[in-house]
């Protein structure tokens, strides 16, 4: 008689693998979580607790760190202090507990809207340009099509330092400099190349019959382009901007050297909690956390395209 077959399958993993893979996967998305519940607790703390070595983990939840971050606060005396009339907002209070008054608000609002707008106006842009370009070089025939495409691509590669100044005296004369439209202009330049070619594998994977299908049935291609492709290539076109929202979002060496105060964004802003006396923790965090929540919620929204859309044409 002879021994039962020990075969397995190589696709269906086993119970047991599946467990590992699942308390590694929860492992590392637990160690991965750390920093961001850290920031976010840091943000509830006094600033004697935020810089405490060391660092508290029971302490008691206070607003100072939000109420610094979108009020200006400043130093009175005892006496004016007692002249006000009495505190009407939690701000107000934690601020004439620490002998000052609040001012008026920060400049964080503007410097969050200015963030929104550019971000979110360099994606769309370079989305719309990139799926078009993607578009011309994945199904015409492009003269060149191969020299082009690593042209684009090296506009990645070069170093911000090596084309900060030209581009700081080109936006002068145009007048550019220190404008949220001149850096979703040169945030579009830089993500361009990340949609072009993100985007062409995607419309590759389109099957070219669908949109010869279209036209026999009387499309025009820019119709059969808007009806059939887009739709198609909806989860590519959604992690392509998942990229460039990112790097929109986060860039900082462009910013600090191309705006000051009208074009200024959240990187620019939140460095100006780091001072020769020490990092303000508490204001730091509080920023930061309301910093992530745009990228955050946008990748949380697009989550089941933004999947599909890096793992297409993995299995064939």
């Amino acid at each position: 008689m002879s021994p039962p077959s020990i075969a397995h399958s190589v696709v269906e993993p086993s119970g047991r693998s599946k467990g590992i893979a699942g308390a590694v996967i929860v492992l590392y998305a637990a160690i991965s979580m750390v920093p961001l519940v850290w920031i976010f607790l840091t943000a509830f703390k006094s600033p004697p607790d935020s810089i405490a070595y060391p660092p508290k983990i029971a302490f008691k939840p206070t607003l100072d760190g939000y109420c610094n971050l979108f009020t200006t606060i400043s130093r009175q005396t005892e006496d004016y202090i007692a002249s006000l009339p009495p505190p009407t907002n939690v701000c107000d209070r934690i601020a004439r507990a620490r002998n000052m008054v609040v001012a008026g608000p920060s400049n964080f609002v503007p410097r969050f809207f200015n963030s929104l707008v550019i971000a979110f106006g360099s994606t769309a842009l370079s989305v719309l340009l990139g799926v078009t370009a993607a578009y011309a070089f994945s199904r015409f025939r492009v003269r060149g099509k191969d020299d082009l495409l690593f042209f684009i691509l090296s506009t990645r590669m070069m170093p911000p330092i090596a084309v900060a100044i030209p581009i700081y005296l080109m936006y002068r004369e145009l007048g550019l400099s220190d404008t949220r439209l001149g850096m979703i202009l040169l945030y579009t330049a830089v993500n361009v190349s990340l949609a072009v070619w993100l985007l062409k594998g995607f419309i590759d994977e389109i099957p070219r019959e669908y949109e010869e299908a279209a036209l026999v049935d009387g499309y025009t291609r820019l119709q059969a382009f808007r009806k059939v492709v887009l739709p198609q290539a909806a989860t590519g076109i959604v992690a392509t901007a998942i990229f460039c929202l990112i790097f929109a979002w986060n860039e900082f060496f462009l910013a600090v050297n191309l705006t000051t105060i009208n074009g200024a964004t959240i990187p620019i802003y939140l460095v100006g909690f780091v001072q020769p006396e020490g990092p303000f923790l508490a204001h730091l965090s509080a920023a930061a956390t309301i910093a992530c929540l745009p990228v955050l919620l946008a990748g949380w929204a697009a989550q089941d395209k933004l999947v599909r859309g890096l793992s297409m044409g993995a299995v064939k």
